[in-house]
C-alpha cells in the first residue's frame, strides 16, 4: 500500500521531513530471549533452545527470524537502503551492528569496523540513486571514547549528509550526557546532528546544547501508554486517585488533547483502548511544542 501511494508522505498524509531506520535496531533489539519471555513471547520472536532471533551476522549482512511466521530474512546494507528508498524516505539511516551494553573491547573494536564498512556499503548503494534523499552515518564505539573518535575520523571523511549518534550510550543519563560533552566537539561542522534512541524531556534539554539538532524515540508513547504525562509541572501519573475529580486540562500552558484530567483518569482506570490514544497525543504534541521552543530559544542565541 505504501508503493501504490507513492511513498510514505502521501500514505501517512504527511508533507514534514520524515526519517527511516534501517531494520538493524530492530533485529538486534530481539538477539537474544531474556529470562523473563514466556514461551509465546519466545515463540514470536522466533527464539528456539534460548536463542534470539538472529540466526547469523556475517560480512554480506544479518539473517533473522520474522516474528511472523519464523521464515529467514536477510538483511543486507543494499536492500535496508533500496527499502527506504522506497519508502520515500527524506533521511535515511545506514545499517549497523549493535552490540550489548558490557561487550568486550576486542568485541566492541570489531563491532565498529563491520558497521563501517556495512556503511560504506550503504552509501555506494545511496549514491547511485540519490534522488532527493539524505544519509547519516552513525557514531558507534560504546563508551569507549577512543573507539568513538576513531569512528567520528573516519565516517566525517566520507560524504554523508548528516552524523547519528548510535550505539550503546552508557548505563544512564548522566553517562550519556558526559559522552556527549566529549563526543559532539569531534562531530564535523556544517552536518546536523542526530541522538538515536533518545527523546525524553530531560535528555532533550540537555543535549541540544550540546549540538544535537533531531532526535527520536518511542519513549513519549511508550510511557503514555502506561499512565505518565508531560507537562511544564512535570511528569503526572494520571492513574492516582487525586486525578479522579480534577476536571482541569492535562497541562493549561500547553494546548493538546481537549480533555481533562479526570477523564484519561477514568479511561486509564477502566483499561480504555482511546486512553492510549489520547495520551499518545498529549505526549507527542507536548514534545513538539517543546522543540518548538527550543529552537525558538536557539535562535534568539537564548541556548
Amino acid at each position: 500500500m505504501v508503493g501504490a501511494a507513492g511513498g510514505l508522505h502521501t500514505f501517512m498524509g504527511r508533507d514534514r521531513p520524515l526519517i527511516t531506520d534501517s531494520g538493524g535496531f530492530q533485529v538486534f533489539s530481539l538477539a537474544q530471549a531474556t529470562a523473563d519471555d514466556g514461551p509465546e513471547l519466545k515463540q514470536r520472536h522466533g527464539a528456539k533452545d534460548g536463542m534470539g532471533s538472529v540466526l547469523a551476522v556475517s560480512e554480506r549482512g544479518v539473517t533473522f527470524r520474522s516474528y511472523h511466521d519464523g521464515s529467514a530474512i536477510e538483511l543486507t546494507p543494499e536492500s535496508s537502503v533500496r527499502a527506504q528508498k522506497a519508502l520515500g524516505a527524506d533521511i535515511i539511516i545506514p545499517l549497523d551492528e549493535l552490540p550489548p551494553l558490557g561487550v568486550s573491547r576486542e568485541r566492541l573494536a570489531q563491532s565498529v569496523a563491520l558497521s563501517h564498512r556495512w556503511m560504506e556499503r550503504s552509501l555506494d548503494e545511496h549514491l547511485r540513486d540519490p534522488r532527493a534523499q539524505a544519509m547519516y552515518a552513525v557514531v558507534h564505539g560504546g563508551v569507549d571514547r577512543e573507539l568513538r573518535a576513531a569512528s567520528v575520523a573516519h565516517l566525517a571523511a566520507l560524504p554523508f549528509d548528516g552524523m547519528a549518534i548510535g550505539g550503546s550510550l552508557g548505563k544512564d543519563r548522566d553517562e550519556m550526557l558526559s559522552l556527549l560533552r566529549y563526543l559532539t566537539p569531534l562531530l564535523p561542522d556544517g552536518r546536523p546532528n542526530h541522538l538515536l534512541g533518545i527523546a525524553d524531556e530531560r535528555s532533550v534539554g540537555e543535549a541540544v546544547p550540546l549540538g544535537i539538532d533531531t532526535f527520536d524515540s518511542c519513549f513519549p508513547t511508550r510511557v503514555a501508554r502506561h499512565g505518565t504525562l508531560f507537562t511544564r509541572a512535570g511528569r503526572v501519573n494520571i492513574g492516582s486517585g487525586k486525578h479522579k475529580a480534577d476536571f482541569g486540562p492535562i497541562d493549561p500552558s500547553v494546548p493538546t488533547v481537549e480533555c481533562s484530567r479526570a477523564y484519561l483518569h477514568h479511561l486509564y482506570k477502566m483499561r480504555e483502548p482511546l486512553f492510549d490514544t489520547l495520551a499518545s497525543i498529549h505526549n507527542l504534541q507536548w514534545m513538539n511544542a517543546k522543540m518548538a521552543e527550543t529552537r525558538e530559544a536557539i535562535l534568539a542565541n537564548e541556548i
